[in-house]
This record gives structure tokens, sequence and C-alpha cells, in this order.
């Protein structure tokens, strides 16, 4: 047998170097630095930087409308699709943790990241919102809510239920829409 030689990924860096903050260092050593990539999903203060967001680029990477003005509607992911998600031939490009967030926070954090996604190309992103402490936590139930509101219905195409290898019920697929680059 043998043995493949780890390397952590950009999460589990940021992960670690978190856990390693809270480690008192040994005699003569500093703590290790966070990266800088992913230290934006850290969830204290980022309602101000979600709202901060949205001043200036945002207007510039936001769905234009369709000519026919057709309605956007956000429906339920098919089947084959979310079969290929969870077996892992379609790449989940980009992931959100609302865990610990208010409802308040999660709509800030979650819009940015929606757009930032958006913005960059991205398809198909995971949102994981936690299964609350009775199986119906408020973030489970409102975030499907959300996303048949008029700020996320031009960026949502579909959404459904997690594989219970990516968080089952307690996490969501979602299908962004097609950017529009005429």
């Amino acid at each position: 047998m043998s043995r493949r030689k780890k390397t952590l990924t950009e999460e589990d860096r940021i992960l670690w170097s978190r856990v390693a903050r809270s480690a008192v260092p040994l005699k003569g050593r500093a703590h290790p630095e966070e990266p800088e990539a992913l230290a934006v999903f850290d969830p204290k203060g980022l309602a101000e930087e979600a709202e901060n967001f949205f001043i200036g680029p945002l207007e510039s990477a936001s769905p234009q409308p369709a000519a026919k003005k057709k309605e956007q509607v956000v429906r339920k992911l098919d089947e084959p699709t979310r079969s290929k998600l969870a077996k892992g031939r379609l790449e989940i490009t980009g992931r959100i943790d609302l865990h610990g967030l208010t409802q308040d926070e999660a709509y800030g954090l979650l819009l940015a990241f929606l757009h930032r996604a958006f913005a960059s190309g991205q398809r198909y992103v995971l949102v994981i919102t936690g299964k609350g402490s009775s199986g119906e936590g408020v973030l489970r139930r409102a975030v499907p809510k959300w996303f048949s509101t008029p700020p996320f219905r031009g960026l949502v195409g579909s959404f459904e239920d997690a594989a219970r290898h990516h968080g089952g019920h307690g996490a969501m697929y979602v299908r962004l829409r097609k950017r529009d680059l005429t």
C-alpha cells in the first residue's frame, strides 16, 4: 500500500489557523497567520461587510432583466442534476455555512455570497443552513422563502435539499442562473 500525500484545502487551512490561534504557542513561537482568501466568511462582523459590499461594484455584477420581461421563478432542482451533484459528477464550485448566524446576518451574507458567485460565473453552490435543534431550524425554513424574493430571484434558478454526505436536510444545492453577457 502506498501513502498519498494529503494536502489541505483552503477552507481546511483557514479552519486550522483559527484552531491554532486559540492555543497558547510554545515559548518563542508566534501564532500562525490566517490566510486572507476566505477570511470573508468569518461570521462575526460580516453583516456590516455584506452591507458595504452592495455599495459600488454590486450594480455592475447584478443580473440584467430579461428583454421579454418574463417572470423569473425559482423552481426545485431537477432529479438528474441533483443526482449528478450528489454523486460528484457536477462540481460544487462554492459553499457557505450559515450555522450560528441570526436571520439578518445570514440574509446579508447569503445575498453577498450569491452575488459574488453569480458575478464570477459559478453555476452550482452549496448553502449549509443546519437542521436546527428540533429538526426545523429557522434558517432551514427561511432560506427557501428568501429565494423567491426579488433580490434572490435574479440569481437563483433552482434549489433542492442536498445529499446526505453534503449535509442532507441541513444543506441545499443551489443552481445559479446563467449570466447574460450581452
